[in-house]
């Protein structure tokens, strides 16, 4: 049998990890790197939301924060065509 590192990142934790192992847990540093940006990015995007948006709750605010941290490059490029938000829910595939 061989041995095989997995790679998780801090901010997940790894009792969260080990308990979504097709999300969170990773063959290559740079993946669990990947990963830890985009909980960073979520944290901060976070704390935005809560003090701009009064009345979001904290568990809508993460939410909110994970789902455009994961999307961040949809994101980015919505900036410039802000359809291509919506494309996918309309069925568009060509950017």
């Amino acid at each position: 049998m061989a041995v095989q590192a997995l790679y998780y990142s801090d901010k997940d934790g790894l009792e969260m990890a080990l308990k979504n192992p097709d999300t969170m847990l990773f063959q290559s540093k740079a993946e669990a790197d990947a990963r830890d940006k985009i909980l960073e990015l979520a944290e901060n995007i976070q704390m935005f939301l809560e003090r701009k948006v009064e009345g979001l709750g904290e568990q809508l605010a993460e939410q909110c924060a994970m789902a455009i941290a994961e999307e961040k490059d949809l994101f980015q490029k919505a900036l410039k065509k802000p359809q291509l938000l919506n494309a996918e829910a309309a069925g568009e595939t060509g950017e």
